[in-house]
């Protein structure tokens, strides 16, 4: 996503030299979110993903090289080595690495019909082995594993959901958000279950996962099993270049590395930002194009800082949830509206401004509340919680 943002972003600003973009997947760039949503549901083309067809690019005069991979990067000479053992030169070089999953390294995590999921080969297989009336464990309760429990159970397979925290999403926000999509998910018939750690699982004689070991002893039988338990930085091409690297290639405001002739951008990267006190790593499509833009300006010699807000979102059953800014550090909670009645927002507040807020079917919060943490504002609490004032007349 951050790689096909920016070679578009490069055409539409009339780019005027080649540009080369590497790529181990046979695919040219495409969207990830629908991966786990319409797309594993059937209800969206491969097609539809690409963010341009092919012909494009190279009737821009820019090159896709794909199914091949950047072995190493010489940067004394600026060149990259490829996996074909051509050696490409570059003037400004782009990381656009992403990032890859965690994998559990648990007694059986290799059995056949244990899948992950990050790229559409991962989708593909998945979704082949998604059957009306099969029973599927999902190891993790995050974006991923939420919203595919939501598309197994409308294809009328039994779900069961293993999350080791104390809460669903816990990661990234707050407890009256987690009750809301627990309750969603087992009003649904998901069986969920909190604070149970995976230890292990069981085969069948062919070799096929059958059970999921749990750290309680018990086991709970399974046709299929998905691990989403989150993604690492891939930061091994750079960390061998030598670039600075800490959970995340470390890049500035405009997106440069400590090399001034490499830049990088998307899941891969750890960046600063006018609302982080420290350097952040975003796993969003969201960061992902804001960089590649910024790349693109940094690129054409038009530098311009990225002060971009962070916001997610995530569809799952009839709910859309919208998150802006980040709320861990926030030392106040304020709710607008009833979680019963569907349609809530929950702002996070420090000392006394707005840092981030969570919006369950309730857009006009989220698009408020973007422009609020956009402008670092001190916020009434009573005036967030009150239905009878606007929310717009709060901006």
């Amino acid at each position: 996503m951050a790689a096909g943002t920016l070679l578009t972003t490069l055409i539409q600003k009339q780019w005027p030299h080649e540009a080369v973009l590497i790529s181990d997947e046979p695919l040219p760039p495409y969207q990830r979110p629908p991966l786990s949503k319409d797309y594993l549901a059937g209800k969206t083309a491969r097609e539809s993903l690409y963010l341009r067809p092919h012909s494009m690019y190279e009737n821009a005069g820019h090159r896709l090289r794909l199914g091949e991979r950047v072995e190493r990067i010489d940067r004394v000479n600026k060149t990259v080595e490829l996996s074909d053992q051509s050696t490409l030169g570059y003037d400004r070089l782009v990381l656009a690495t992403g990032a890859r999953v965690r994998r559990l390294n648990a007694p059986g995590a290799d059995l056949e019909g244990i899948h992950y999921l990050r790229d559409i080969a991962d989708t593909d297989a998945l979704r082949s082995q998604l059957s009306p009336g099969q029973r599927l464990v999902i190891v993790g309760g995050g974006y991923i594993g939420l919203e595919v429990a939501a598309i197994a159970v409308k294809g009328g397979l039994k779900v069961t959901v293993l999350e080791a925290a104390g809460r669903v999403m816990q990661r990234v926000t707050g407890p009256e958000i987690s009750a809301f999509f627990l309750a969603k998910h087992r009003d649904a018939g998901e069986e969920v279950r909190l604070d149970t750690s995976v230890i292990g699982f069981e085969a069948d004689d062919d070799g096929h996962v059958a059970g999921v070991a749990v750290a309680d002893g018990s086991t709970v039988p399974v046709d299929v099993v998905l691990v989403a338990v989150g993604i690492t930085p891939e930061t091994a091409l750079a960390e061998s270049a030598g670039l600075p690297c800490d959970d995340g290639i470390l890049v500035d405001e405009y997106v440069r590395s400590g090399d001034p002739a490499i830049l990088a951008i998307g899941d891969c990267t750890r960046h600063r930002n006018v609302f982080f006190e420290q350097p952040q790593r975003m796993e969003s499509v969201a960061n992902a194009v804001d960089q590649a833009r910024t790349a693109a300006a940094t690129l054409m010699g038009d530098d311009k800082p990225y002060d971009a807000v962070p916001w997610f979102w995530s569809n799952q059953y009839d709910v859309r949830l919208q998150m802006v800014g980040l709320s861990k550090d926030h030392d106040e909670r304020v709710v607008r509206g009833n979680p019963r009645d569907g349609a809530f927002a929950v702002f996070y507040m420090r000392e006394g401004h707005l840092v981030a807020v969570d919006a369950v079917n309730l857009p006009i919060a989220f698009m408020v509340g973007k422009k609020l943490v956009y402008q670092h504002r001190d916020v009434d609490a009573e005036a967030l919680s009150d239905p009878d004032i606007e929310l717009k007349s709060l901006v």
